[in-house]
């Protein structure tokens, strides 16, 4: 099962923290998994390229770890409106379609939210 807490802060989804394998399929072959996998690349490509705005990662594969977080969803950190909106919006994006594909896939993915200040 791949586990994903969101981390949310006065509302704003800011990062999250995927784990494990899905179990969907033989491991090459897991749909679910490379859905993941490729959802979250696009997520980290467009803050990082389309927002021009910095996205902290750190992929483990050997633990099946990843680990997102960006500073520019929170008011604390990015004084523009627009970008904020933006990178807290495909955060949350992301949440609300992992959400979704619980009701196919509920066996093999959990999705959790964790309000929390941000941390270095």
């Amino acid at each position: 099962m791949t586990k994903i807490v969101f981390f949310r802060s006065g509302g704003v989804f800011y990062g999250f923290e995927e784990q494990g394998h899905t179990g969907y399929g033989e491991a090459g072959d897991d749909i679910l998994c490379a859905a993941i996998s490729s959802m979250t690349m696009f997520l980290i490509n467009t803050i990082e390229v389309a927002y021009a705005s910095q996205v902290d990662y750190d992929i483990n594969e050997g633990a099946t770890r990843i680990r997102v977080r960006a500073k520019a969803a929170l008011p604390e950190f990015e004084s523009d409106d627009y970008k904020r909106y933006a990178v807290s919006g495909i955060m949350m994006g992301y949440y609300l379609q992992l959400s979704d594909m619980l009701e196919e896939y509920g066996d093999y993915l959990d999705v959790s939210v964790k309000d929390r200040a941000w941390e270095e």
